[in-house]
């Protein structure tokens, strides 16, 4: 491999490397113990992967040459090896590797391992989809790395994305306590409901600002590009079952949230209840679905879900007709709690987090009948900005991360 065999890749990382802003950082960045050797991130299409390795480089590193950045995704690799360039960085100097969108290369966690293993002072930081099973893959890489999963945008990211104001996360414990002293802080000298209202339609994905009024539209591509191209890349699925996926994603996106009979939905797809589940996870992996089950969700023992959302309310916006507003609160609050604790369908009420803590959803005239002489039982209530004692404003749970 020589200079000029290169160039056209670097100069793509230089052209990212001279573009990435660093204002914002999302809430991972600096939770990520990037001193590791082998460092695995999963995380949706859109959420930010790509600028939060960029950013990392760019503030660590004196000059860009030090690292090396590429997408395994690129036309580049049609000719090119992975395992001949990272050889000839390492010859040329080059001891911090990242690379983005690893699933799209063919035996891609064999070549991570053998890397890993052949050069002992080489940093290798790589991105992939979150429906990447590590510890099922071909090399096991569990031993080896140290994984993290990111996000979409919290409420609170949002509100430092759009300027509006920074905030620190607040864990859950001590947003149930104290979540009364924190709301009139952040609500002194501003209306924050109107705020939450425009997260709900377009804040969970940082490519809103770029994308404008077409933000729904590429949120629909993104969708798309998941069960089109991830799925097939990471799963190995057939264009049949591309197709299926599609149909079943629709169909659950014009009845949310579904309570699922998993007999009826095999009949409508014409598949088996096996697959049927197969595609019901893998979506929810996707970061397109979220299940709520009765225990904590286990991928590799696939059991019928209790209840079906789409993954946030954007999505929502984005795939379905008309949004309605009770799911659109029960998505945002299983969408932000899921980051931050275990989240099941309660025998009483609407979520049970960690097991212990009981909430029930709803708008202003919302009240404890459901859920009454329950101990740690919560309302979750949107249309307030400040709460009292166990009753508290629904957009705060987009505070934990």
């Amino acid at each position: 491999m020589t200079e000029n065999d290169v160039q056209v890749i670097r100069n793509v990382y230089l052209k990212l490397y001279k573009n990435t802003q660093m204002a914002f950082k999302r809430y991972l960045h600096n939770k990520v113990n990037w001193d590791a050797r082998l460092i695995g991130i999963k995380g949706m299409r859109g959420v930010g992967k790509t600028t939060m390795l960029l950013q990392h480089i760019k503030e660590t590193f004196a000059k860009p040459e030090e690292a090396f950045y590429v997408s395994l995704d690129h036309f580049w690799f049609q000719t090119n090896s992975l395992p001949n360039l990272a050889d000839y960085l390492y010859t040329h100097g080059v001891r911090h590797l990242y690379l983005d969108e690893v699933h799209k290369y063919p035996n891609w966690s064999i070549i991570i391992k053998n890397l890993y293993d052949t050069y002992d002072d080489l940093t290798i930081v790589y991105t992939g989809s979150s429906m990447l099973e590590i510890d099922n893959s071909k090399a096991d890489l569990s031993r080896r790395q140290t994984m993290y999963t990111l996000e979409g945008m919290s409420f609170r990211e949002y509100l430092a994305f759009t300027r509006t104001l920074e905030v620190d996360a607040v864990p859950l414990e001590k947003l149930l306590t104290d979540h009364l002293p924190i709301a009139m802080n952040i609500t002194e000298g501003r209306s924050i409901l109107p705020i939450f209202e425009k997260y709900l339609r377009q804040g969970y994905y940082p490519f809103a600002k770029e994308a404008g009024r077409d933000y729904h539209i590429r949120l629909t591509e993104v969708a798309n590009l998941v069960i089109e191209s991830d799925m097939p890349a990471v799963e190995g699925v057939s264009y049949t079952t591309i197709q299926k996926t599609k149909q079943l994603l629709m169909v659950i996106a014009q009845n949310v949230p579904l309570v699922p009979n998993i007999s009826q939905l095999c009949s409508q797809l014409g598949t088996t209840r096996d697959s049927c589940l197969k595609m019901l996870y893998s979506l929810d992996k996707a970061g397109l679905l979220s299940m709520l089950t009765k225990q904590p969700k286990d991928y590799k023992h696939l059991v019928s879900p209790e209840k079906i959302f789409l993954n946030n309310g954007n999505l929502m916006y984005a795939i379905t007709s008309e949004v309605n507003v009770g799911t659109l609160r029960e998505t945002f609050f299983l969408n932000q709690c899921s980051t931050m604790a275990t989240v099941t369908m309660p025998k009483k009420g609407d979520f049970a987090l960690n097991g212990k803590y009981l909430f029930e959803v709803g708008g202003k005239g919302k009240t404890f009948q459901q859920i009454a002489d329950e101990p740690n039982s919560y309302l979750a209530v949107d249309g307030i900005e400040m709460g009292s004692s166990n009753r508290i404003p629904l957009w705060m749970f987009g505070l934990l991360y």
